[in-house]
This record gives structure tokens, sequence and C-alpha cells, in this order.
């Protein structure tokens, strides 16, 4: 479980109404069972059961087990009172193969024929949103996509369809936009080139 899921799993643990009362039961006994804390807390043992082996999982607690009367029955106890956890945004995509965005080995223009539609700002030297077609037969639908003032003023200046294919950074030179936009430049253009709006070209 990375840091992400850690947090997650954290998050959703300490929004039960019931989890300080857990913790402090956890913090008070050196061990306890999760049929002594539901009935301490008037709670149902399934409940209880969950948010133990739960905090099993983050590392807080650990478990033993034990057998009475020839039943095993596992107990709790709580191996540490903190959890360090750190949060990157990066962390939320790092999956995701960012190595694949447009780069400057590859050129772009808009797709001949790809059934969009780019509607132009106000001052007439942008676009404002963009509309695709996605699907085929009864399952096409309309995305539209309201784009930033980056975004609006590079795509003003991508190449048609018939037009000599530009880099990414040429386009951005031609726009005029700053090296800092970079990224959400980055991101619709990864968006329209799955919608078949942008050809890239190797």
């Amino acid at each position: 479980m990375d840091n992400i899921e850690k947090i997650a799993t954290l998050g959703t643990l300490l929004s039960k109404k019931y989890a300080r009362s857990l913790f402090k039961l956890l913090k008070v006994y050196k061990d306890i069972s999760a049929s002594e804390a539901s009935s301490r807390l008037g709670l149902h043992i399934q409940t209880v059961q969950e948010f133990l082996e739960t905090t099993v999982i983050l590392g807080l607690t650990a478990k033993s087990e034990v057998i009475e009367r020839k039943r095993p029955y596992f107990r709790y106890s709580l191996l540490k009172e903190k959890l360090r956890l750190d949060f990157r945004v990066d962390d939320l995509f790092e999956d995701e193969h960012l190595d694949e965005l447009p780069n400057n080995s590859i050129v772009i223009r808009e797709m001949k024929n790809s059934n969009s539609h780019f509607t132009v700002g106000r001052n007439g030297n942008y676009f404002s949103t963009i509309s695709a077609i996605t699907g085929n037969g009864r399952q096409r639908k309309q995305k539209k996509i309201n784009l930033t003032n980056a975004q609006g003023v590079f795509l003003f200046h991508l190449p048609f369809p018939d037009a000599l294919p530009l880099s990414v950074d040429e386009i951005m030179k031609l726009a005029k936009v700053g090296v800092d936009s970079k990224p959400e430049i980055e991101d619709i253009l990864t968006e329209l080139v799955d919608l078949k709006v942008i050809e890239q070209i190797n």
C-alpha cells in the first residue's frame, strides 16, 4: 500500500463517528478484542472487526491470535501512536505515462476530418471552447471542453490539417505562450490526441 492509498484509507477510518472511541480504547487497554470493544461501545462486532483490521493494515496496531476454550480469536494492541504520511500531488498520477506527452521530437497539427468544432473567443485571437464527437452510431456523444487562456491561444495557432506540422515549442513561441503554461498545454494536447482532434507525427 503506497502513501496515497494509506492517506485515503486513514481518512476513511477517521471519518467514522466511532473512530475516536475505538482509538481511545486501543490507547487505554493493553490489548483488546473486537467483541470486547463492540460490547463496550455498543457497536456491531463486524463493524469493529473491520475497523481494527484496517488499523493493522496501516501499521497502527498489531494483532495476536489467542485460543480460549479451543476457539481462536484476535486481540489488538496499539503499535504506535503516530503515523507520518507524505503527500505529493505528483503521486496521484505517477503511474500515468507522462513521458508519452507531446515533446520536442513530435510535431503536431489538426487532424483532417476530425469532426470537431473550435469556438473563437471574443477578441478573435484565441479559442474559448472545443467540441469533439466521441463514439459511433447511437453511442455518439459530444464532448465540450472549456479551454484556459493559454490553451485557447495555443490551439488558435495550431497548424491546419494540410499545413506543415510544428513542434509544441514552435507553436508556443508563435502563440507567445509562456513556458510556465507548458504543462497545461501538454495536458490538453494529450486529451485532443485521444479524441483524434490533433494528429501527432514523429
